[in-house]
């Protein structure tokens, strides 16, 4: 999916069983982030423990959809990008994650495959 990060589009995948947001560390600059240390360390997609950072209260806009204000966990995709490279997939920049889907009181349409965002 595509979406607006700091007013700049990226590609995302949505991720229902991850608990925050993500950026890859890879496009923080891209996005213009400015990071943050931390001390929580990843897990998911295959990987544990992985180093992370965060980028504190930037905008996030979603077809017509915004929040003015997501932290979003920064950490390293690669492992995520190469099994999508594997299955023929286009590399992603980062991860909506539940935090956003719940904010956002999101449905998900399986059938028509549609994100329906409550603003």
């Amino acid at each position: 999916m595509i979406a607006k990060v700091n007013g700049i589009k990226g590609t995302f995948i949505l991720d229902t069983g991850a608990s925050n947001s993500c950026i890859g560390l890879d496009s923080v600059d891209y996005f213009k982030l400015e990071v943050e240390e931390s001390e929580v360390k990843a897990a998911g997609a295959g990987a544990i423990g992985m180093f992370t950072q965060i980028a504190v209260g930037y905008p996030l806009k979603i077809g017509e959809w915004s929040i003015k204000k997501v932290d979003f966990v920064v950490f390293d995709l690669a492992h995520v990008n190469e099994a999508l490279k594997i299955a023929d997939a286009e590399a992603v920049n980062g991860i909506i994650g539940a935090d956003v889907l719940k904010e956002s009181r999101a449905v998900i349409d399986y059938g028509r495959n549609c994100l329906y965002l409550k603003q």
